[in-house]
C-alpha cells in the first residue's frame, strides 16, 4: 500500500513537486525558483471551487501542485505576512539552515521593528 501511495481517503505523504507563482512572498524566498519540491502529511485540500472567490478577496494562491492542480502555498495582499502552506516546512529545517519561509518570516519580523 505504501508504496503504491494508496494511504486511504485523501492522505498525501511524502514529497510532492510545487510550482511558485513569480513576485509572490514565496517565489522571493525561495529565491525566484519556480518549481520547488516539499514534504507533506495531511488530508486537507483547498476546494478548487472556492478558488476563484477567494482570489477575487485578496487569497493569492502562491504555489500549486503542477501535476493535480492542488493549492500548495496560499498568501493574503494586504497583509505584512501571511503565508500558509500545505506541507511542512519544518521537515526540511535544520537548527543552522532554517527553511527559507523561515528566513523570510523573520526578515517581515524585523523590518516591522
Amino acid at each position: 500500500l505504501i508504496k503504491e501511495k494508496n494511504y486511504g481517503g485523501t492522505m498525501r505523504l511524502g514529497a510532492y513537486k510545487c510550482k511558485l507563482k513569480k513576485g509572490t512572498r514565496s517565489f522571493k524566498a525561495y529565491g525566484d525558483k519556480t518549481h520547488i519540491s516539499e514534504r507533506h502529511r495531511h488530508r486537507y485540500e483547498l476546494n478548487n471551487e472556492y478558488r476563484e472567490i477567494l482570489e477575487k478577496n485578496g487569497l493569492t494562491i502562491a504555489g500549486i501542485n503542477p501535476k493535480r492542480d492542488l493549492v500548495e502555498i496560499i498568501e493574503l495582499e494586504n497583509h505584512p505576512f501571511f503565508v500558509a502552506t500545505q506541507f511542512h516546512p519544518e521537515f526540511k529545517s535544520k537548527p543552522l539552515e532554517p527553511h527559507p519561509l523561515f528566513k523570510e518570516f523573520i526578515k517581515s519580523c524585523i523590518k516591522k521593528t
